[in-house]
């Protein structure tokens, strides 16, 4: 298509887009309350994300040591623990350090550091707190620490035991929760963009409706059917634009009153998460509304295209 009958096609669509302003004003109003409903699901992803990954923060696997494990056994496994692809950190506790912090922790139980002044030795055995990079990669992690070469040094057992066991059923859970999120996140963007279509669809076929003498007469005349749907792709597409500038603006002052009342419901601060990606979400936004205006007004005239 040469320039000038680009520049008539959108020409052509923003008059259609002024001409028609009632439909046009209807078409703004439903693609604003569908790409809302994107935007609350785009939050709701946010907060379950956060949630998450708080949860995923207190997950763990605990090493427990005797207290006859010498520091440089412990530490050879610490090196080896650390090659492994799914380990994120392992953070090492030394024996002292561990009956220092059993101290503050009953520094308030006078019969229980009573009785821990009346050993000769320090009870507690050095630990390795290991977290996975996913919650997933723990099983193999434990397995690991369960094999002879993890267990053992120079045929000597250094390892007292391992938490995992008790953790498991909280790891697989928690597995299982972040799959079917995720799972469930697909589903419901799919179902969204399809009710999105279709109401834009019937929309917009309203629009074409009106102008179906006009296409007629430009048909009787020649023009191409890429012609006669540029007006119309273009108008999609100012519907959809509008529509994410508004939608903006309205889930500003929402994101701000949630941000000041219910941060400590949600765990995290909306208004921030909005402000810090504010323009990644309307960049989306932009792109939905183009991309379903686009797809809505195309599908809309193609049976006034057909010959």
């Amino acid at each position: 298509m040469k320039v000038t009958n680009i520049k008539r096609v959108f020409r052509a669509g923003f008059v259609n887009f002024w001409r028609n302003g009632s439909v046009s004003l209807a078409s703004i109003l439903i693609s604003t309350v569908t790409l809302s409903v994107i935007t609350a699901l785009i939050f709701l992803q946010a907060i379950l994300h956060f949630s998450l990954e708080q949860v995923k923060d207190k997950v763990d696997v605990t090493i427990y040591f005797t207290t006859n494990a010498s520091e440089d056994k412990i530490s050879a496994l610490k090196s080896s623990i650390e090659k492994l692809p799914e380990v994120e950190m392992a953070t090492y506790t030394s024996q002292q350090q561990a009956l220092e912090e059993f101290k503050a922790r009953h520094a308030d139980d006078y019969l229980t550091l009573q009785a821990l002044e009346e050993l000769d030795e320090n009870p507690l055995g050095a630990t390795l707190n290991i977290k996975a990079k996913e919650t997933s990669q723990y099983e193999s992690i434990a397995k690991f620490l369960e094999s002879d070469t993890a267990l053992t040094q120079d045929a000597t057992t250094i390892i007292d035991k391992i938490n995992y066991n008790q953790n498991k059923v909280v790891i697989d859970r928690l597995t299982s929760i972040i799959d079917g999120a995720q799972k469930l996140g697909y589903v419901v963007t799919l179902v969204l963009i399809g009710i999105c279509i279709l109401i834009t669809f019937n929309t917009i076929r309203l629009t074409i409706y009106i102008a179906r003498e006009e296409i007629g007469i430009m048909r009787l005349v020649g023009a191409s059917n890429t012609y006669i749907r540029g007006p119309f792709l273009v108008e999609g597409m100012i519907y959809g634009v509008i529509s994410s500038f508004i939608t903006m603006l309205i889930f500003w002052p929402v994101s701000a009153w949630l941000g000041s009342h219910m941060t400590d419901f949600f765990g995290m601060n909306i208004f921030d998460y909005y402000t810090a990606n504010f323009v990644q979400i309307l960049l989306i936004l932009i792109g939905t509304g183009i991309v379903l205006g686009s797809i809505s007004s195309g599908l809309a005239i193609r049976r006034y295209l057909r010959k």
